[in-house]
């Protein structure tokens, strides 16, 4: 019996999801506050409450190479291990690994926003998966473009761990050409919004 007889779509995620991302990136593009990129301490977990598990925190430590500082359970949980303090390509196919040191190449001295499609392919109990991967450059306490706020959401179950993702397609949207979105990028009711909720409260940047 095939455990991936039938192949999903990888296509874009379901439209809340959808909505989730475009809240961070509302949330990114609010916190330059003027400037081409904001910085890591003005990033307020409590802002991204409901992709905390799958959003990370990535720094540059050469080109093209990045380190997970801080990362949700859904990382862990695909790659069957805790990523902290690993390379961000972990999570990427060895084949695909020259391309997407590239693509963070532009990500950090671009600066440039990132968008990657990706696509883990099935074999023997690992179903095939898709995942949307965004990143968003930010500036050290140093002033320096050397981290990264990103998310990475999948589609589909995860089965055997460690998955890895091919590159499908990757949008590279350079810092000077986002312009302040002012209302057309909405926080929704209930999803990433400033309000802070219940036992949330109390948590302050550590978490993130």
């Amino acid at each position: 019996m095939r455990d991936d007889a039938r192949p999903m779509e990888t296509a874009r995620p379901e439209p809340r999801v959808e909505a989730h991302l475009r809240a961070l990136h509302a949330y990114w593009n609010e916190a330059r506050r003027g400037q081409d990129v904001p910085k890591r301490a003005d990033i307020d977990p409590r802002r991204i409450e409901p992709l905390l598990s799958n959003a990370f925190i990535a720094e540059r430590i050469a080109p093209g190479v990045t380190r997970l500082r801080v990362a949700g359970m859904h990382l862990s949980e695909i790659m069957g291990m805790e990523v902290r303090g690993m390379p961000l390509s972990c999570l990427i196919a060895p084949p695909a690994r020259d391309t997407f040191a590239l693509h963070l190449v532009d990500l950090f001295e671009g600066p440039a926003t990132l968008r990657m499609e990706l696509r883990s392919p099935g074999s023997l109990g690992r179903p095939e998966m898709g995942a949307t991967l965004v990143m968003l450059p930010l500036r050290s306490d140093l002033g320096d473009v050397s981290r990264a706020l990103g998310c990475l959401v999948t589609r589909g179950a995860s089965g055997r761990a460690p998955r890895r993702f091919e590159i499908k397609t990757c949008r590279s949207t350079s810092v000077a050409g986002i312009e302040d979105a002012g209302g057309l990028l909405q926080v929704l009711p209930g999803g990433l919004s400033g309000t802070v909720r219940g036992r949330g409260s109390k948590r302050g940047c550590a978490y993130l």
